[in-house]
């Protein structure tokens, strides 16, 4: 069936030079490990640490985030082998349509954009809430109209057009600011970490594992899919807590698969695109764990603030400057967020419009800067209209499920492309395969069905919605369809397609 033809690699790959569409290579193994660390670390280092700890885990809370590093470990292997392999802009959007074929190519990547898009909006608005409350400790108060929760939320708006017009001037002067934040972001929580070891108090940690409790459950759409279909309730506390715990945390590391979408940009993508994805994953693993540690030692895991865990146990012991400069921390920390998810949403669609399911003239690169300009201009626009005019609290979730979406895909794809192309070169091979890979798969899909019943239902709308614009459009369109060339052989002369 034509819905399911492949684009091979060599061909994805030979359209990356073409010289309207080719980017710039300037990116490092530390430049992609700061950007994965740039993105996994945002405000819920400062409040979801607390809430799993709180509600489901107890100090137990630190063994959860290791569950949860490993079970991202086996997607994050999944992803590095991939983009060792398809050194190619679009990360799940470019592997699935190497692997799986075109109809889950442009599924996935209809729900990355979608992922990008409403994840940067609501980083933005979080970093105004966190702007708002530094600005507040320093005395300064802004208008309630045009501040987080108002009629517009300006300070979210003025932050996606900064950020958006550094990214559009050219990746390289994008990821130095990053550096610079991420670095300011690290000083600050390893400063908490730090700080907050003099305050621990052993007897905070007995017991370990609390006993296993029944824990209050939601009704209805607000459920999650999995209680909604087999009547299982969770459980909080004792092992089954652990496991409760993270799936709760998994969502603190959720980002760095964006590191694949700059694939293309990466001066060796082979030997550094393994490094950046693993490496920012273990550094982001070290760094909760150590914060867990500290917060459920500094306040018994009872008695912690779910909202806001970690200033509060500064507050608790007395030391209410240093939620000022948790605060800050934030701010920091979200504002590289916002960076990495609009660099990510402007690479997938210029994958896709570059494939013509999207209008190719979006794919159209800057002749200076060698970026795609026009994208950028468009995801800038959206994402600041949607975060400082759209209450998107409720849609949260959807960022979630789009993202675990694309781990099932190339996680399976990753054991589709070893059988079909054993002969292509992998910087980077994930072991113990097809094992890993697809208990990666399962576990991705397990926490999906543990996201809500309504967030489920608003997926197959946003599915649906997009499976309609492929028929009608992306498929006659498509790039691969129309050209003569079915598979590209670098040895062999190029068949040139009318649409090439």
């Amino acid at each position: 069936m034509s819905v399911m033809r492949t684009k091979s690699v060599e061909r994805s790959i030979a359209d990356t030079e073409e010289p309207e569409f080719r980017l710039k290579k300037s990116l490092s193994a530390l430049d992609l490990t700061v950007f994965g660390v740039g993105v996994v670390i945002g405000a819920g280092i400062f409040t979801l640490t607390g809430r799993a700890a709180h509600e489901v885990a107890g100090p137990a809370i630190v063994v959860s985030f290791v569950v949860a590093a490993i079970a991202c470990a086996l997607a994050a292997m999944c992803y590095a082998e991939f983009a060792s392999t398809v050194p190619v802009s679009g990360s799940a959007y470019t592997f699935s349509y190497a692997s799986l074929g075109e109809l889950f190519a442009w599924i996935i990547g209809w729900d990355l954009i979608l992922e990008m898009f409403l994840g940067a909006s609501v980083v933005a608005q979080g970093w105004s809430a966190y702007l708002g409350v530094l600005l507040g400790q320093l005395g300064v108060v802004l208008p309630p109209e045009i501040s987080y929760g108002g009629t517009v939320d300006l300070p979210a708006v003025l932050l996606v057009v900064v950020l958006g017009a550094l990214m559009t001037f050219g990746i390289r002067e994008s990821m130095r600011v990053n550096l610079v934040l991420v670095a300011v972001k690290l000083f600050i929580v390893l400063f908490v970490i730090v700080a907050g070891i003099q305050f621990i108090n052993p007897a905070n940690y007995a017991p370990f594992v609390p006993d296993a409790a029944p824990r209050e459950t939601a009704t209805g759409l607000t459920q999650p899919l999995l209680q909604f279909l087999a009547g299982i309730e969770p459980t909080a506390f004792g092992v089954g807590g652990i496991f409760a715990g993270a799936a709760l945390v998994f969502f603190a590391y959720i980002g760095f698969d964006v590191v694949a979408t700059t694939a293309e940009e990466t001066k060796n993508p082979q030997r550094d695109m393994p490094i950046g994805i693993i490496a920012s994953l273990a550094i982001c693993t070290l760094l909760y764990c150590a914060v867990a540690f500290v917060v459920t030692g500094m306040v018994r895991y009872d008695q912690l603030d779910p909202a806001a865990a970690l200033a509060n146990a500064f507050a608790y012991h007395g030391q209410d400057w240093i939620a000022t400069v948790i605060s800050a921390g934030a701010v920091a920390g979200l504002t590289t967020v916002v960076l990495t998810l609009l660099i990510g949403a402007t690479r997938i669609i210029f994958a896709m419009a570059r494939d013509h399911l999207l209008p190719g003239a979006l794919a159209k690169v800057h002749p200076t800067r060698r970026t795609p300009w026009l994208i950028s201009i468009i995801v800038t626009v959206v994402v600041a209209l949607v975060a400082g005019f759209t209450p998107v609290g409720i849609l949260e979730e959807m960022v979630n499920i789009g993202t675990l979406s694309a781990f099932v895909l190339v996680s399976v794809g990753v054991v589709v492309l070893r059988r079909t192309r054993p002969d292509l070169k992998r910087g980077f091979r994930v072991p113990w395969s097809p094992f890993l890979p697809l208990l990666s798969a399962a576990i991705c899909t397990y926490l999906m069905l543990n996201l809500t019943v309504e967030t489920w239902l608003r997926f197959l709308i946003w599915l649906a919605i997009g499976i309609v614009i492929y028929f009608a459009y992306a498929h006659r369109h498509s790039r691969l369809g129309k050209d003569a060339e079915t598979y590209y052989n670098p040895a062999e002369p190029r068949v040139v397609g009318r649409d090439s």
